[in-house]
């Protein structure tokens, strides 16, 4: 069958849903591949007058023929399908029940996953899609994790970038193959060991190669101002991420230095505490603030311990003094005998200062002993009023003869 209008909507109108009658369509549609952009045009008006389940089906053949294509190497009828398909892929799927919804969306999970289409073809397919949904108010995630949801969550900031890249993309499919067959003819014409023909035959090839370069020269232009465009994009987005990144650059500063001044104020409202600044002062809020030491504390006032001078010795001469038991008795020294001068007898001692005034009150009583000034100790110590080597002690009944006869004996040998 020969290829024309009438023979492609043939076998498209012959299509069934069985994986036999997919194959053998899409062979027959590959072979006539230099016809693909017209067989691309009639697939597309076909599958919008077909109902649903028959747009399941072109739906299917499309996918058949840009694998295979894709597999093979052929890419002319993958430069054909990429302006092309999102329109078609939005026409099954509008209006299409759940179960055909839900086979379109696994299709097009699998252009993802193998690559079919160049991304910006591949979003732009899932963004119709999504858009859909979103009208519909049923937007639901494809088969796998689709990333039908990622085109909602595009920054509002990269949406002017869609469109160029998409049209950088369609425009390089387009430039791919007529940039190849030009570099072909150019190589077996002009390349260093090819064979020359002859004039006439030489001349019409060099034609044709004109031809091809300025085709090829026209779809590279064409690349190159899509490519400016998305460019200018490009710079526009730089420019306001470089603004905002010199805007927060200064607000970091900013914050930086606060940050400072507050620990700065914390140190020295710590060393106000360990200073012992009363809480009920405020603390300064200036810059620089000297800080002054703490005054200390006056020194309490004690009375100076002081001797007694001699009028005072002279008023408490006459002061009667009783010792309390409890102290002790005072030390013997040589210029101050204490008070129980004991001879040595075979008695024993007397316990207390007031066993021995009772023994001997005569000797307390005597005129030729006053009373001293009270010792350090609190005991009054008595002076004796020598008015000769012994005293009297009147009555001597007490001591023996023979002790009374030595001492006479020693005074008048002195």
């Amino acid at each position: 069958m020969a290829y024309n209008d009438d023979a492609v909507l043939a076998k498209l109108s012959s299509l069934s849903e069985t994986q036999d009658s997919i194959v053998s369509v899409a062979q027959w549609i590959m072979f006539y591949r230099r016809h693909a952009d017209r067989t691309v045009q009639l697939w597309l008006q076909k599958l919008k007058d077909s109902s649903s389940h028959k747009r399941l089906n072109l739906i299917y053949l499309a996918n058949e023929v840009a694998q295979q294509s894709k597999a093979r190497r052929k890419d002319e009828f993958l430069v054909s399908f990429s302006p092309a398909v999102a329109e078609a892929v939005a026409a099954a799927y509008k209006g299409a029940p759940h179960d055909v919804q839900q086979r379109i969306r696994r299709v097009v999970d699998v252009w993802r996953e193998r690559g079919v289409f160049e991304g910006p073809i591949q979003q732009a397919v899932e963004t119709r899609i999504h858009d859909i949904d979103k009208a519909r108010g049923t937007s639901k995630a494809g088969l796998g994790g689709s990333i039908f949801g990622a085109a909602s969550s595009l920054p509002a900031e990269l949406t002017s970038l869609v469109a160029p890249q998409q049209n950088v993309s369609k425009v390089l499919l387009s430039t791919k193959p007529v940039v190849k067959s030009a570099r072909t003819d150019y190589d077996s014409l002009m390349a260093p060991g090819s064979t020359v023909p002859s004039a006439p035959v030489y001349a019409a090839r060099l034609s044709g190669l004109l031809k091809t370069l300025a085709q090829a020269e026209g779809a590279v232009e064409q690349c190159v101002k899509a490519r400016r465009e998305l460019v200018n994009e490009l710079q526009k987005l730089l420019d306001t991420n470089r603004d905002a990144l010199i805007a927060d650059e200064n607000e970091l500063e900013e914050v930086m230095q606060k940050k400072l001044k507050v620990e700065d104020k914390k140190t020295e409202v710590e060393r106000a505490i360990m200073a012992g600044l009363p809480n009920d002062e405020p603390y300064p809020t200036g810059g620089n603030v000297q800080e002054e030491p703490a005054e200390e504390p006056d020194r309490p006032e004690v009375e100076a311990l002081t001797p007694l001078s001699n009028e005072d010795e002279d008023e408490d001469e006459d002061e009667d003094f009783e010792p309390e038991p409890s102290d002790p008795a005072p030390e013997w020294s040589p210029e101050f005998p204490p008070e129980e001068s004991t001879l040595p007898t075979h008695s024993a001692p007397p316990a207390t200062t007031t066993a021995t005034q009772q023994t001997l009150p005569s000797v307390v009583g005597s005129p030729s002993y006053k009373s001293v000034p009270t010792a350090a100790n609190g005991a009054k110590k008595r002076r004796l009023e020598e008015t000769s080597d012994f005293p009297d002690l009147g009555n001597d009944d007490g001591i023996d003869a023979d002790v009374v006869e030595m001492l006479r004996k020693d005074s008048s040998s002195s």
